[in-house]
Parts: C-alpha cells; sequence; structure tokens
C-alpha cells in the first residue's frame, strides 16, 4: 500500500457494504434505518435520525446530481432534498471526466471573448490547424501557441475561475449538487468520504491556473483538455474537463 492509499485509509471510512454504482448508494439511502453508512451521510448532511420520518432515493441521469435525497421530518410537514454528485473510483491515480461541451456551448456558458474562442477551437481540432510542424497535425496543443495567446487564456480562465469551476463541479438550476460522494475501492475494501459541494470546489479549485508541459491546462487541480479518442468521430473535438477524485481525501 502506497503513501496515498494510507491517506485514504486515515481520512475516511471504510465502508460496510461494496459501492458497484449509483444504484448501490440509492440503496443504502432507502435502507437508512438499517444501513450505517446512510445514516453517518445523513448525520453529516445535518440531520437527527431520531427526527427523520421517510427517506427516498432516486438516480438521475444528465445532471452534475447522480443521486436525490428526500426526506420527510417528522411533525414538519416538509420534505427536504438533497442533491449528491457520486464518484465511484478504484484507481488512486484515475481521472474522471466532470464535464465535455462544445466550445460554443462554453462560450455562451462563461461569455468567453472571441478571440479565445478561436484559440480553444484550435485546441481541440474543432478549427483545423494551418501551422506546420505541429506534435498532431489535426489540433494545436497550448504549448505551440504564441506567448501572447497562451497568456490570454491563462488570464481568462485565473479571472473566471470560480465560475467555471462552480458549473463543471457543481452545476446550474434545481437539480445543481450541494455534496460530493467519493468512494474508492482498493484490493475489495471501499472507502468514502462525504463533503459539501462548496468544500469540493475548493479543494479542486485550489492552485494556480497555468499550461502544462502536455500541453493542456490545468485549474487548480482540474484538468483541461481536448476530449480525443470516440473512434475520430466528431465529438473527440469537444472540449473536456477531468479531476482526480481521490484529490477530495486530502
Amino acid at each position: 500500500m502506497n503513501s496515498k492509499q494510507k491517506a485514504i485509509l486515515l481520512g475516511s471510512t471504510t465502508a460496510k457494504n461494496g459501492f458497484r454504482n449509483e444504484d448501490s448508494v440509492v440503496k443504502k439511502f432507502n435502507n437508512w434505518n438499517k444501513d450505517s453508512d446512510a445514516q453517518i451521510w445523513l448525520n453529516i448532511m445535518g440531520y437527527e435520525l431520531r427526527e427523520i420520518e421517510k427517506v427516498i432515493a432516486i438516480k438521475l441521469h444528465g445532471e452534475k446530481t447522480d443521486v436525490q435525497v428526500q426526506i420527510a421530518i417528522y411533525l414538519k410537514k416538509v420534505i427536504s432534498a438533497e442533491n449528491i454528485s457520486i464518484k465511484l473510483v478504484s484507481n488512486p491515480q484515475g481521472f474522471n471526466q466532470v464535464d465535455k461541451r462544445w466550445i460554443d456551448t462554453y462560450v455562451e456558458m462563461w461569455k468567453i471573448p472571441s478571440v479565445i474562442k478561436e484559440t480553444l477551437k484550435l485546441f481541440t481540432g474543432e478549427t483545423k490547424p494551418s501551422q506546420k510542424g505541429l506534435k498532431d497535425s489535426r489540433r494545436m496543443l497550448l504549448t505551440e501557441f504564441s506567448e501572447e495567446k497562451r497568456e490570454e487564456i491563462v488570464d481568462f480562465f485565473t479571472k473566471n475561475k470560480i465560475l467555471v469551476v462552480s458549473d463543471i463541479l457543481k452545476g446550474r438550476g434545481k437539480l445543481s449538487a450541494g455534496w460530493m460522494l467519493v468512494a474508492l475501492t482498493i484490493d475489495g475494501k471501499t472507502n468514502w468520504i462525504l463533503k459539501s459541494i462548496n468544500e469540493a470546489m475548493n479543494t479542486f479549485a485550489e492552485g494556480e491556473v497555468a499550461i502544462t508541459a502536455k500541453g493542456s491546462l490545468k485549474i487548480g487541480k482540474i484538468t483541461m483538455q481536448r476530449k480525443g479518442g470516440d473512434g475520430g468521430r466528431e465529438t473527440a473535438k469537444m472540449l473536456q474537463f477531468k479531476i482526480n477524485p481521490v484529490e477530495l481525501f486530502s
């Protein structure tokens, strides 16, 4: 066991039952009367177990929230809803895609200036570069742009860091995430950590905005890169953001 794994074990809670997928989390919440993990989660969220009348958990699709937990409280005639983003991982060094969209969608979301939009489209290959001698003729790495263009990218994402991190981790609207649950399984043992989404955003936003040696962009602990893959389909030209969910254990 390496030092990272040891740190995880010290800073988290070992699950009593395995986490195979989001359905496992839903089942644990719906069985909250008997499931000790679910009881701890509800406590972390600020609920007194003796005051809970009923818990209903449902799985969502296509939202930052993977599981919504509805809690009915005795005598108060009110139902509270908690939205949870779930990351299930098996590799402490692995990465998880948290957002991917076409450049034009991000342009609209973040009011990206046209000069930076052009740079990003060359970066993902949505616009084919005319420059010669590139590592990949289909697109440009950020390290292959002029110093002026690199500074524009870094300055924009530095100034808009809070907005960007919030949109890719929390989302917007009624189904935005309020919590992040990371469950890591190593050698058959699962350890989890549950943090408010604000704590999660602070964790992943920590650090400077900088261009990496491989030509991508780091926004704190978040990596921005060309999606790639997809068998060469057009969707490979989308922009994606990735995190290592295990950083939340730090």
